[in-house]
């Protein structure tokens, strides 16, 4: 492949590097981690709609499903139930600090074999339940291996990624998520028809992108950065030159020593984290992962079949509905994986505010007029809402949803980015259950109008990126800290001390 010239932006040399086909493999077997991510998202929401499920489990739910006059709103108000989605979460939240550890104490590649390993354990439990119990247990252990996969995939990427294509090698991590989706909304389609246990064939599929990412841990390699940090610096180097294609890698090997040497001075990177120098990457950090959350996305994710069938779609169309909505899913990733290193992170953002406003508003009108609790929309209005629905979530897939994960990677400095990332990961999954756990009986009480509540957040999301999010297009991961000195507002969290370790590595 041709030879990528990295120039760092007048702020030092300029870092020779090709983009290797076995980098573009690295990558790929490390995206597996959203394969597995993605799968589950996609594969909760399709079994909670079953009826076989639904009857050994959650018979209450089956009852008030089949009563003459249900509530379109409130026919899936379970707090049970959405405990089911919403535990892997809770136990992501909780174990994303353990990976953060574990990523600098032992490394990418064994993290992400750990991670695949959890996830392996939580799959036999669920596939294999025979009761309610041993059901969440299962998904606290699918939450594990989801804490440490999200943690460490994204770091890898972009440790491992030529600067100026970090962005399209970090979104094939999204990429995978979303294709994990698609694929589990057609086996939940094909399995709805197998009775009585097509649901565990639903969840015993999850298994397969965790043998995947547990095969991939095996035969890629560790990111150089991570073998510079824990000493093993002859390693470091060889490797670097294997994933660049090119001999000449004198001057990225010595920038990325000293940003280890720095970040190994560096004995509590969580306390680190509450330097004023820090506050800036950290809050960009977790406000990107509450705003993706926010936008609503996992709550027409997580239950797109629930939902469609809440507006009229009998079990089958509502789990073909939800296909449509994940292949939009994986086809809009694509555009972003094509332009977020050519137009930037701040104009995807900016466009996907507007366009998910005017879906999220004109879905929640149309539901307003049209559906009352005891009714179903017409053929033509049902067509309408899921036109909408692939609208909001086209938009999403190209913007939110990849660079949520990709702008918290790029921005923390090597001292912290293992720690500063772990809050990213923990923040999304906080988010990620409160939405899983309160949707259902948010959409029992607030009906469509919880399609204006997502529309309040999304108009905030537009003010904090238009004032107060840089971009990160282009910029050498271990150069970041040059875009906060030089924003309107995050400049004043940058004091001498930060300024002085900058030149004093500099000179070094």
């Amino acid at each position: 492949m041709p030879a990528i010239v990295m120039d760092k932006q007048g702020s030092g040399p300029e870092f020779e590097a090709k983009f290797t086909f076995y980098v573009f493999i690295c990558c790929i077997m490390a995206a597996f981690g959203g394969l597995m991510f993605g799968y589950d998202i996609g594969i909760s929401g399709g079994v909670t709609s079953m009826d076989d499920f639904l009857i050994k489990f959650f018979p209450k739910v089956y009852a008030k499903k089949q009563e003459a006059k249900e509530n379109n709103y409130c026919k899936y108000d379970n707090q049970f139930l959405q405990l089911f989605t919403s535990s892997l979460y809770l136990a992501a939240l909780v174990f994303t600090f353990l990976a953060s550890y574990a990523c600098k104490k032992y490394g990418r590649r064994p993290t992400m074999r750990a991670a695949s390993l959890f996830f392996l354990v939580g799959v036999v439990l669920n596939a294999a339940a025979m009761d309610l119990t041993m059901l969440i247990i299962g998904r606290i252990f699918l939450g594990i291996g989801v804490g440490f996969a999200n943690n460490v995939v994204p770091l890898f990427l972009s440790e491992i990624a030529p600067p100026k294509i970090r962005g399209a090698l970090n979104i094939l991590f999204q990429l995978l998520i979303t294709v994990g989706i698609l694929v589990a909304n057609l086996v939940n389609y094909r399995t709805s028809s197998i009775h009585p246990w097509g649901w565990r064939i639903s969840l015993g599929g999850a298994g397969v992108p965790a043998i995947l990412l547990c095969i991939g841990s095996l035969f890629i390699a560790e990111t150089p950065t991570s073998l510079i940090q824990r000493g093993h610096l002859d390693e470091g180097r060889a490797t670097l030159k294997k994933i660049r294609g090119t001999s000449n890698v004198e001057a990225e090997f010595n920038e990325i020593c000293r940003a280890c040497k720095a970040a190994n001075l560096v004995k509590q990177p969580f306390k680190k984290l509450a330097n004023r120098n820090n506050r800036p990457p950290l809050v960009i950090a977790i406000a990107m992962q509450v705003f993706q959350q926010f936008t609503g996305i996992n709550a027409i994710m997580f239950y797109a079949p629930v939902l469609f069938q809440t507006i009229g779609f009998g079990n089958d169309a509502s789990l073909l509905s939800a296909v449509i909505t994940g292949l939009v899913n994986v086809l809009c990733t694509i555009v972003s994986v094509l332009y977020v290193d050519k137009v930037g992170r701040k104009v995807l953002l900016l466009e996907s505010v507007v366009q998910m406003l005017i879906s999220q508003g004109a879905i929640g009108t149309i539901l307003m007029i049209h559906l009352k609790n005891a009714n179903t929309l017409e053929h033509n209005v049902a067509i309408a809402v899921v036109i909408l629905v692939c609208s909001f979530v086209s938009c999403f897939a190209w913007s939110w949803g990849p660079l949520g994960w990709l702008i918290p990677s790029e921005t923390f400095p090597l001292e912290t980015r293992a720690a500063g990332f772990s809050f990213a990961v923990s923040s999304n999954m906080l988010c990620t259950f409160i939405i899983a756990q309160a949707f259902l009986s948010m959409l029992c009480h607030m009906r469509a109008g919880i399609f204006y509540f997502f529309s309040g957040w999304i108009v905030i999301m537009g003010l904090f990126v238009a004032l107060l999010l840089p971009e990160t297009k282009g910029i050498p991961i271990d150069e970041v800290d040059k875009i906060w000195r030089e924003h309107w507002y995050w400049k004043r969290f940058m004091d001498d001390e930060g300024a002085i370790s900058k030149v004093q590595r500099e000179q070094e």
